[in-house]
């Protein structure tokens, strides 16, 4: 017989968002933690993709809520073969290109055994749906540090779906 589980409803969240760290994209760890009690998007991205126009939404939506706790964290990453080689490079072109200020991260895998930590832990806690299939895929943790919604890479940074969701949240 099969036991069918909705995405979340068997979250154990022996750890929350806020337990795990990460290096940033200039090579210090960030602790997590610094953000407890924000609200976090966090974002796969990658430099050569169709979706990388994306970046200009989220450095909106980081301006507009960075001062009502919410914060915007990209995570580079070349899972889908479509990110530079390294650190510098795709800091520069962010920042050229899209001045981008939200924090971003070194470059980890986001699906898979060799995923970052942060995405295995979502991936428990969440299920398929916290999984990246593309670049650009959107995890939204809660002020508890815990995951509230997953939004796919079609649905854009200022979309009403999820402005609505942040909005609820905040």
């Amino acid at each position: 017989f099969m036991i069918f589980f909705s995405s979340n409803a068997n979250a154990k969240y022996e750890k929350i968002f806020y337990d795990f760290s990460i290096k940033s994209i200039s090579g210090e760890m960030i602790n997590l933690s610094k953000y407890k009690n924000n609200v976090i998007l966090l974002v796969n991205v990658a430099s050569y993709c169709g979706f990388t126009n994306q970046y200009s939404d989220l450095q909106k939506l980081w301006d507009e809520y960075k001062d009502k706790n919410f914060v915007v964290i990209g995570v580079p990453s070349n899972s889908f073969n479509q990110e530079k080689d390294n650190e510098k490079e795709i800091k520069e072109f962010c920042e050229v290109n899209f001045n981008i200020s939200f924090p971003m991260t070194s470059i980890y895998q986001v699906k898979g055994d060799n995923a970052h930590e942060i995405y295995k832990w979502a991936k428990e806690n969440h299920g398929k749906s916290a999984v990246p299939k593309w670049n650009f895929h959107k995890i939204l943790i809660n002020k508890q540090g815990k995951i509230e919604d997953t939004f796919n890479s079609f649905t854009k940074p200022m979309s009403k779906k999820i402005l609505e969701k942040i909005e609820n949240i905040l």
